[in-house]
């Protein structure tokens, strides 16, 4: 590969390996805040986690990083058929936490719930913040493979 196509494949790596350090540090903090029992700050960085691992995940295949719903983009991907099924199969995985965890969890998590007056450490326990971790720490394990499928020559990521 030369000239204008690797410079945009470079991009494209710096920009995934962004992201993925970004949810990397997101999730150190989350595992930080979950050991000190601050389970409102776990949650809230754990959704961190799952949009930029989300989100690294989508520009692996060319979509712009400026979406905060990912689960909606690799949904759209998936119905398309255009992936692999080793592909698939690992969006497949992440899916439902990204589902889950999506604007309106994030917005709990930093305004509370406005209108029953429920501040944003009343709605979280250490239930919610254990599954929300774990949910990143999935999320982050599953982005990393596929980005390490993307680099690998030999395995294309779409059909």
């Amino acid at each position: 590969m030369q000239g204008p196509l690797k410079e945009i494949v470079m991009g494209l790596h710096k920009d995934v390996a962004y992201r993925l350090e970004l949810a990397r540090g997101f999730l150190n903090e989350a595992e930080q805040d979950c050991s000190l029992k601050r389970w409102r700050a776990c949650v809230s960085g754990s959704i961190l986690v799952l949009e930029n691992s989300g989100l690294a995940v989508l520009m692996l295949f060319g979509v712009s990083p400026l979406t905060h719903k990912p689960a909606r983009h690799l949904s759209q991907l998936m119905m398309e058929g255009t992936v692999t099924k080793e592909v698939a199969a690992l969006i497949e995985e992440i899916l439902p936490e990204l589902e889950k965890y999506d604007s309106h969890e994030k917005m709990l998590a930093k305004y509370g719930n406005e209108s029953s007056y429920q501040l944003p450490w009343e709605l979280f326990n250490e239930e919610e913040a254990l599954a929300a971790i774990e949910a990143a720490r999935k999320s982050m394990r599953i982005s990393a493979e596929l980005a390490e499928l993307l680099q690998a020559t030999d395995t294309p990521l779409l059909d």
